[in-house]
C-alpha cells in the first residue's frame, strides 16, 4: 500500500483516480491546485505524485522545476494531461518526471503506470538496505539473495501480537475486509474525539469533506451520527 498525492484542478478527475486507486489500497492526497500540493508536500512525502499540467495558478512543469530547486523531488511524479505537446511532456520528463498520462485515462493504464512508478520508488530503500550508495547501479542479484530452501518451513505464529490494539479485528481474513474494518474503527474514533465535527476530522484524516462523506457511507456509518460543523 501506498500514500498518493493527486494534483488536479478538475474535481471530477480527481475524485476519479482518488476512488480507483483507494480500491487498489492506496491512501489518497488531494489537491486542486499548485498550492495546496505545496502544503502537502511539505506535511508529507507522498510515494507517488499525478500531477496536472495545467492548473490556474501554477502549471505542473513549474512545481515539478520548484521542487527539483528545493531537493523536494526525491519521489516519482507522473504527470499527466488532456492538452500537452510533445515538447511539454519531454520538458517534464528532463526535470524529473518518470512517465506522463494523457487524459482521459484509461483504467489500465493508469494502474500500470503507477505499479511501475511506486516499483521505482521503493528503489532506494531496497538499495539502502543492501548498503548500495544512492544512484549507484546495483549488482546482480544472486549476490545477495539467498537461495530457498529446499524444504519449506512453516512459520511460527508471532507470539507478540495485541489483539486488543486492533480493536478486535481477524488478522485471518482477507486484506479488504480487514481494511474495511480497520478503517470503520479508525474514523468512529475521529468522529467520536471530535465531536462529530466533519470539518475537525477532515484536517484529522486529510481526506476532502466530499470524499469523507462518501467514505462514511460506503463503511456504513450512519449519517445521523455525522455532525454539518
Amino acid at each position: 500500500m501506498a500514500r498518493i498525492l493527486v494534483v488536479d484542478d478538475e474535481i471530477g478527475i480527481r475524485e476519479l483516480l482518488s476512488e480507483i486507486l483507494y480500491d487498489e489500497g492506496h491512501t489518497v492526497e488531494l489537491a486542486e491546485n499548485a498550492s495546496q500540493a505545496r502544503a502537502s508536500r511539505l506535511r508529507i512525502r507522498p510515494d507517488l505524485v499525478l500531477l496536472d499540467i495545467w492548473m490556474p495558478d501554477t502549471d505542473g512543469v513549474t512545481l515539478l522545476k520548484e521542487w527539483g530547486s528545493q531537493g523536494l523531488l526525491d519521489m516519482p511524479v507522473i504527470m499527466m494531461s488532456g492538452h500537452a505537446t510533445i515538447d511539454t511532456a519531454v520538458e517534464a520528463t528532463r526535470i524529473g518526471a518518470i512517465d506522463f498520462l494523457e487524459k482521459p485515462i484509461t483504467l489500465q493504464r493508469l494502474l500500470k503506470t503507477v505499479q511501475a512508478g511506486l516499483a521505482r520508488s521503493r528503489m532506494p530503500i531496497i538499495k539502502s538496505s543492501l548498503g548500495i550508495p544512492p544512484g549507484t547501479v546495483a549488482a546482480a542479484p544472486q549476490a545477495v539473495v539467498e537461495a530457498p530452501p529446499s524444504q519449506p518451513e512453516e512459520a511460527p505464529a508471532p507470539e507478540n501480537v495485541d489483539n486488543s490494539l486492533l480493536g478486535g479485528i481477524s488478522l485471518d481474513q482477507p486484506l479488504r475486509e480487514a481494511r474495511d474494518e480497520f478503517e470503520r474503527v479508525y474514523f468512529e474514533y475521529h468522529l467520536a474525539r471530535e465531536n462529530h465535527s466533519m470539518t475537525r476530522v477532515s484536517e484529522k484524516t486529510g481526506l476532502e469533506r466530499t470524499h469523507l462523506y462518501r467514505k462514511l457511507k460506503q463503511l456504513g456509518i450512519e449519517s445521523r451520527k455525522r455532525g454539518s460543523a
